[in-house]
């Protein structure tokens, strides 16, 4: 369940960037039904319903958002707004250094005190105070039109400046926000020039405004010089500053992670990349910004070996943006899980039981249980060669030839002198007609034991097979790298062509200690017959 309240989440969070409040806010509940002990829903919902202009429901879910982790800043930061749209401003302030006492550094608080306080000190007597009016509001983002207007960043920037300076009747010559009046009041006041209502390109905000982006920026480049000389408190101080002057860029606050990422101060990381995705969803930040921030809580929670958690923020940021790095990152890491698994799942001790079984089972030839048990106790101990041996007998006995092959080589590169490994493999290989192969691994198990009968009789018995059979001897040669070199050396063709018409020259040749190993070795392999 909590799987599905995490992707019902998702889909909020993108309708909520896409500026579907409504339907935003009904996926959030979908996931808080199902997962009502989420903060961060209630967080999110809060915001929704804060945009619409229902700040009562608003607060309601920062409230609860409190009440299920006191500890979340965001939840504070969610109370004021819906208190500041409401004009508690008194109890937003308190709101707000509540939340400043849980984190004194917080910027976003900072900057919210600082608004509210400013607005709780506003003349309440103005014709425009209605700008300021949930009710007001909630018409204008429920009315197509005012909706359609309101895309216009010029357009919503105007808005928010008539809402903190209802008094500034100089703002009442822009045609475009008389136009958003009278829609909001009932009435067309229309285009001077008789224009479409669509959104045109920003003509940028206040020269105030644009001063401080520009400082903003300046004090980041101070941050990314003091990082690159891993002067980190320095760098801390600047990117601080940025974010104070531009609230809005969430870059400050992931540039901030970065540092704290160096420095290994993970909980801050993941608190300064959680605000950064708030501030950014908020102001409608690229995906790969937001990717960016989810990619590097994965990062924490990679070096934290903390792998699931890692896994599900990677793949929340590929959900945002599809990066290749990112996705290289989260299937190392979800390789690392799979071992954390594996070597949780370890237990020598419960591994012999299991092989005991399975000894039993193939005692009485029930070699499908027997197999089940040794599987269990390989996946209980994988280091044991003598499972992968008693696998690799169950599998013969089944008529699985290539599996108890591959059992087999388990077994040696565990234990490359393990005998019983090598013979099994042999007789494998010989069910299999692989017969070059079969008799070089039984010439491996007589390299461990010279005196093996079984091996001698493998080997034996390859070799009837093989000069028997011409097709066999071309198969092997074929497979066998040493005997292509020789047959391809240009001096051995000549030799062996003169032994075709004057067999007594093979004598003079073998006195060539060189020449004679690389006849002895066709002679092996079945490729030369000697009568």
């Amino acid at each position: 369940m909590a799987n599905q309240a995490e992707e019902l989440k998702l889909k909020a969070n993108e309708a909520f960037q896409a500026n579907k409040n409504d339907e935003a806010i009904d996926l959030y509940s979908q996931a808080i039904a199902l997962d009502e002990k989420n903060h961060v829903l209630f967080s999110n919902r809060s915001a929704a319903y804060t945009k619409l202009g229902k700040y009562e429901d608003a607060l309601k879910d920062a409230e609860e958002c409190i009440t299920l982790k006191p500890d979340f800043t965001k939840g504070y930061s969610r109370k004021g707004a819906a208190l500041s749209f409401l004009k508690r401003y008194d109890e937003a302030i308190n709101v707000y250094e509540e939340g400043l006492k849980i984190d004194p550094s917080n910027q976003q608080l900072k900057t919210d005190l600082k608004t509210a306080q400013n607005d709780s000190k506003k003349p309440s007597a103005s014709p425009f105070d209605f700008f300021s009016d949930p009710k007001f509001q909630s018409e204008l983002m429920t009315n197509p039109k005012a909706r359609e207007l309101l895309k216009d960043p010029e357009t919503a920037m105007l808005m928010k400046m008539m809402q903190e300076q209802p008094n500034n009747t100089a703002l009442l010559q822009n045609p475009k926000l008389m136009q958003l009046i009278g829609i909001g009041l009932g009435f067309d006041i229309g285009m001077s020039d008789g224009a479409d209502v669509k959104p045109e390109r920003n003509t940028n905000s206040t020269p105030n405004k644009v001063n401080e982006q520009n400082s903003a920026e300046a004090e980041k480049e101070k941050g990314n010089e003091a990082y690159k000389k891993k002067d980190f408190e320095a760098a801390l101080q600047h990117y601080d500053k940025a974010s104070e002057l531009d609230p809005k860029n969430m870059t400050y606050y992931t540039n901030k992670a970065a540092v704290h990422f160096e420095q290994k101060r993970w909980d801050e990381c993941i608190k300064q990349c959680e605000q950064a995705i708030e501030v950014g969803r908020e102001n409608k930040a690229d995906y790969k910004l937001i990717a960016k921030a989810y990619a590097r809580m994965g990062n924490v929670k990679a070096q934290e070996k903390d792998y699931e958690a890692a896994i599900k923020f990677y793949n929340t940021s590929l959900a945002e943006h599809r990066n290749p790095d990112i996705l290289k990152k989260k299937q190392e890491v979800e390789k690392l899980l799979k071992e954390k698994e594996k070597t949780a799942y370890n237990n020598p001790e419960l591994a012999e039981e299991e092989k005991k079984k399975g000894n039993e089972y193939f005692q009485k030839a029930d070699y499908p249980n027997a197999l089940k048990h040794y599987t269990e106790a390989i996946k209980r101990n994988s280091s044991d060669a003598k499972l992968y041996s008693n696998r690799a007998a169950c599998y013969a006995k089944l008529m699985e030839f290539p599996s108890a092959v591959k059992d087999c080589e388990e077994g040696i590169k565990l234990d490359p002198t393990f005998l019983k490994c090598y013979l099994r493999k042999g007789h494998a290989l010989v069910a299999m007609q692989d017969l070059g192969q079969a008799m070089s691994t039984y010439g491996k198990a007589l390299e461990i034991d010279p005196y093996c009968q079984e091996a001698i009789d493998g080997q034996r018995q390859c070799s009837i097979k093989s000069n028997t059979d011409p097709d066999e001897i071309r198969k092997r040669a074929a497979a066998d790298p040493e005997i292509q070199q020789i047959l391809g050396d240009p001096s051995m063709r000549m030799i062996l062509e003169q032994m075709q018409s004057d067999p007594q020259a093979l004598r003079d040749h073998l006195q060539n200690p060189a020449i004679a190993q690389k006849i002895q070795k066709l002679i092996q392999s079945g490729i030369i017959s000697t009568r």
